[in-house]
């Protein structure tokens, strides 16, 4: 099992920044890609950001140029950088970590943390 506890989320101007953090512990065995996804209401979760443990990153149209994930594999931790934030980031932002042991693959995801930005 992967425990992922999300912290940095809150309330931000349009035009600011937030960093989220995220940090894994439990078995680590067979993590390779950690991500952010987020949800806001009345819309289905979608990705912002994912990275490999060997530093590959993909980004959500959406975000590009204004986000960036990082990853510190030695303290299992993952960070979104959020800056330029506009109101339609508005949502409940997820970590996730994705085990593949072939041919199981698992998904783990935090609790969520609110991210609010105000016009």
């Amino acid at each position: 099992q992967v425990q992922l506890v999300e912290s940095g989320g809150g309330l931000v101007q349009a035009g600011g920044s937030l960093r989220l953090s995220c940090a894994a512990t439990g078995v680590m065995f067979g993590i390779d890609v950690m991500g952010w996804y987020r949800q806001a209401p009345g819309k289905q979760r979608e990705l912002v950001a994912r990275i490999t443990s060997a530093g590959s990153t993909n980004y959500a149209d959406f975000v590009k140029g204004r986000f960036t994930i990082s990853r510190d594999n030695a303290k299992n931790t993952v960070n979104l950088q959020m800056n330029n934030l506009k109101p339609e980031d508005t949502a409940v932002y997820y970590c996730n970590a994705i085990r593949f042991v072939s041919p199981t693959k698992s998904d783990y995801w935090g609790q969520g943390t609110q991210v609010t930005v105000s016009s």
